[in-house]
């Protein structure tokens, strides 16, 4: 087996996290409850939904804790996704997908702050001052846990685990033990084709199974980091089981599907199920478990977006201030404190922008994922990984293909029945990310400063070699991306798709159906010719020196 050329490990205190507090760990990352379902419910129809909730753990989350599992067994290195991204593609590639995966990260850490504020609300009357307050003490109390080190967040998420567990297993037995209604009729709503509740849906289904690949961020922190690809398997059947068991009860037991909601003030939800059966006391009960759910949601968040960044600036891809260490925890305080003062800005803004901002990045992030775990495959043959008891993805080549295969195609599927203004944000973040590593690159010096024997500068560019074809490459796929976009996205939503955005914006170029049509058709075509003449300038400029410094 090749030599592993892992970093941004060095100086973090270890723990000895067991294998339990690991599954809980996840649980949060991903789960952490079934909030977020209730959306889902009135747009596909309950039968659908049902149906979603047996199907995508099987052809989703499998696949991507399969891959994760994979790839932290073999890499088991403080940084996740980008360490896996950066040893099978490069470190251009791999600053990508750490980009992606942290921002992501960071963005979805708002979200669980405005989501916690919007829970209180419903009880608790809230000025703005005093909503901002609530957000502020949020971040702070748990930017204090995660600063005293990663075994008290493990502690903290798996006190909040059991709570939220305990509180829908009650949902679950209460519904399932006053069932009234059939939960499957209707199959799909009246009014809608299979193809409009599938679509409207998936990208929230996506999302409530987010999340597989972010605890292995601190593995350089866990004394046997192997015990993530076991809580990885363990996890994924309790996260599906808690997300179907609840929904099955409580559409059996309280019906009425085209009401539920997370918010408004007659939405039905989980919480409803206890009312009902159980009295209002149970229902307030319910709402401090969905303000618990967020709390540890956002609590090991902290501790996974926190490092992405942190890992990349011990590789010189990042701001050098970002590496620091607590003197006493030997945690990344620094990030973490950044991570804090980031959360309380986004917070400011609304729950669907901060959706919008995310959702992309993260779909671009699995479909990189899979390219990697097949090029490792070649890299780390799976004989010498067996042979060191390192987990690996049953069913030899078939097997690989399979659960490679399975996340990349729904994650080309998602992008484009997202939403038009979802996917063009997308494209705002694609541009965001290749500038951040073209200036972290010129202004830190990458990999070149780790090991200069290994990635070399090229002194024209002052990147690495290679990246100028890799840029070429990178700018040809989001053209083709962006011009297929506007053929599809015209077929999936030509037919309503003008009176939609106008309602739902109003202005700005959000509100322009066709203009926003337009900028994907034409901008992809000039992303195509200006790729392809960065592609002609590397291979001109660079092609011969590559077969030289295979590394870089």
């Amino acid at each position: 087996m090749s030599e592993l050329q892992v970093h941004g490990v060095a100086g973090l205190k270890r723990h000895n996290i067991k294998t339990l507090n690991i599954v809980f760990m996840i649980y949060c990352l991903v789960a952490a409850g079934a909030f977020g379902i209730e959306e889902m419910i009135p747009i596909s129809g309950p039968g659908l939904t049902l149906l979603m909730l047996v199907l995508f753990p099987i052809f989703w989350a499998l696949p991507i804790s399969e891959m994760v599992a994979e790839l932290g067994s073999v890499l088991p290195s403080e940084g996740g996704a980008y360490v896996w991204a950066k040893e099978g593609l490069g470190e251009f590639w791999g600053w990508q997908v750490g980009f992606w995966g942290t921002i992501g990260t960071w963005l979805q850490q708002a979200m669980y702050v405005v989501l916690v504020a919007g829970y209180m609300q419903k009880f608790i009357p809230l000025t703005p001052v005093t909503s901002f307050l609530v957000k502020l003490m949020m971040i702070l109390i748990f930017t204090i846990v995660n600063l005293l080190g990663i075994k008290e967040v493990s502690r903290v998420s798996t006190v909040l685990s059991i709570a939220v567990i305990a509180g829908f297993t009650v949902v679950a037995v209460v519904g399932l033990a006053n069932w009234q209604y059939n939960p499957v009729v209707p199959f799909i709503p009246e009014e809608s084709g299979i193809i409009d509740s599938l679509g409207g849906s998936i990208c929230i289904a996506i999302w409530m199974y987010c999340g597989y690949e972010t605890m292995a961020n601190v593995a350089g922190e866990i004394e046997d980091p192997q015990v993530i690809p076991k809580g990885l398997i363990i996890a994924m059947p309790i996260i599906a089981l808690s997300y179907f068991l609840p929904t099955l009860a409580g559409l059996a037991s309280v019906g009425q599907w085209e009401s539920w909601a997370t918010d408004g003030q007659h939405a039905i939800g989980y919480m409803d199920v206890l009312i009902t059966y159980l009295g209002p006391a149970f229902g307030f009960g319910f709402m401090v478990i969905a303000i618990l759910s967020q709390c540890s949601i956002f609590n090991a968040y902290i501790a996974s977006g926190s490092r992405g960044f942190f890992v990349m600036a011990d590789d010189h891809l990042f701001p050098r201030f970002m590496v620091r260490l607590s003197k006493k925890r030997k945690v990344p305080a620094v990030s973490i404190i950044t991570m804090a003062f980031f959360t309380v800005a986004l917070c400011q803004w609304d729950f669907t922008t901060l959706v919008m901002a995310t959702t992309p990045l993260m779909l671009y992030l699995y479909m990189a994922l899979a390219i990697a775990t097949r090029r490792l495959r070649k890299k780390y043959p799976v004989e010498e990984r067996r042979a060191k008891g390192l987990f690996v993805i049953p069913g030899g080549n078939f097997g690989l293909n399979f659960m490679t295969a399975l996340p990349f195609v729904i994650s080309i599927i998602a992008l484009y029945v997202n939403g038009t203004e979802y996917f063009m944000s997308g494209f705002l973040m694609l541009f965001i990310s290749l500038i951040g590593y073209i200036l972290c690159k010129w202004f830190y010096g990458g990999l070149n400063k780790v090991d200069p024997e290994r990635y070399h500068i090229n002194p024209k560019t002052r990147l690495a070699f290679g990246d100028t074809i890799h840029i070429g490459i990178y700018v040809i796929f989001c053209g083709i991306a962006s011009f297929i976009g506007s053929i599809l996205l015209y077929l999936y939503e030509g037919e309503w798709g003008e009176e939609y955005y106008l309602e739902e914006y109003g202005s700005g170029l959000f509100s322009d159906f066709w203009g926003m049509l337009d900028v994907c058709r034409y901008g992809g075509i000039l992303l195509i010719l200006a790729g392809m003449i960065i592609l002609a300038i590397g291979r001109r400029v660079e092609g011969v020196q590559l077969n030289e410094f295979p590394e870089s």
